[in-house]
């Protein structure tokens, strides 16, 4: 009786050893599974991140790396990056022209200011480089606009797209309603842009090139609404740059600010102008004079003079540029 229950004994604590085991090879299989999945799922983070990089590289118009600046090129050697030929507006379904056979070229990584009396077009014109105006019902639009070569009046051209490319800042700041680093973040994220690491990045970056970071680090989860005016300007054009656009438009940006905010709004517009290509509208003489390599005056929606920005304000060719600087009317 005796053995036999030793010989039981024996063969249970076989069968446990046994037992044992296979339970520790399922664990190393199951620990060896999960480090697998896990290192999949951190190259397929990594990937993406990469491909994110790789598609803002891809997009600058430059080969130089993304926060280099490029190197110096005189004004007349840089290629044009915006060409409008022979482009008429109508608002109204044709009834009432706001812009006549404009035909002018925009070169790379310069600021471009429109000016001239309300109502001249050159806002019309402004909003026609990225399309804004398609907002606009019963418009009729003749001619073409080139960005980069391409006609953006073309059939099939992705206006999304366009307007990723050709980023846009508006007379009044406009953020939303929402966090300021929420603000920021909006844009990739609505491109699909989900790695932290990535936006968190972005986000960095994109305030320091507008200026903001220094002043906003420590308060990114506040409601952007309670930033002063200037700081909401700088805001929306830190959430325009976060897309990383090739070309900024900027529509009387300065408008509603203060003297002090207008100056750190000009001042980081000439930073950016080493990244971006920018255009301007603007009603401050000084202003153009100030900021702009080339300056383009408008009249009753013609183009009247373009030039160096020197030349237009010390001598214009035009009569009616000389009477509309020097204050004779507008």
């Amino acid at each position: 009786m005796i053995l036999n229950k030793e010989k039981d004994l024996t063969v249970t604590s076989d069968t446990t050893n046994v037992y044992d085991e296979v339970l520790t090879t399922k664990e190393l299989n199951a620990k060896e599974n999960k480090h697998l999945r896990r290192q999949a799922k951190a190259a397929e983070s990594e990937a993406k991140k990469n491909s994110f990089k790789n598609n803002i590289e891809v997009k600058q118009i430059n080969e130089e790396e993304l926060f280099n600046a490029p190197k110096k090129v005189a004004l007349k050697d840089r290629e044009n990056v915006i060409e409008v030929e022979d482009l008429d507006f109508y608002y109204s379904m044709g009834n009432k022209q706001a812009l006549s056979k404009i035909n002018m070229k925009i070169k790379k990584n310069t600021v471009t200011a429109f000016i001239g009396p309300s109502g001249c077009g050159k806002s019309t014109l402004l909003r026609s480089i990225n399309r804004m105006n398609d907002l606009v019902e019963n418009i009729v639009i003749n001619g073409s606009i080139k960005v980069n070569g391409v006609n953006i009046y073309e059939p099939g051209i992705n206006v999304a797209r366009l307007r990723t490319e050709v980023g846009m800042v508006f007379q009044k700041a406009n953020p939303f309603p929402i966090s300021i680093f929420d603000n920021v973040a909006f844009g990739p994220r609505s491109q699909g842009i989900r790695d932290k690491q990535v936006i968190n990045q972005l986000v960095e970056d994109s305030l320091r090139k507008a200026a903001l970071w220094e002043d906003v680090k420590d308060y990114l989860k506040d409601s952007a609404l309670g930033l002063s005016g200037g700081q909401q300007q700088r805001l929306c054009i830190a959430r325009a740059i976060a897309m990383r656009p090739k070309i900024l438009l900027m529509d009387e940006p300065t408008s509603a600010l203060d003297p002090i905010a207008t100056l750190k709004v000009e001042e980081l517009i000439l930073k950016l102008k080493k990244e971006y290509t920018i255009v301007i509208v603007t009603h401050s003489m000084a202003q153009a004079t100030r900021v702009s390599d080339y300056t383009a005056f408008f009249l009753s929606g013609e183009l009247v003079e373009y030039d160096r920005t020197k030349k237009i304000f010390t001598n214009p060719k035009n009569k009616k540029t000389e009477d509309y600087i020097s204050g004779r009317f507008g």
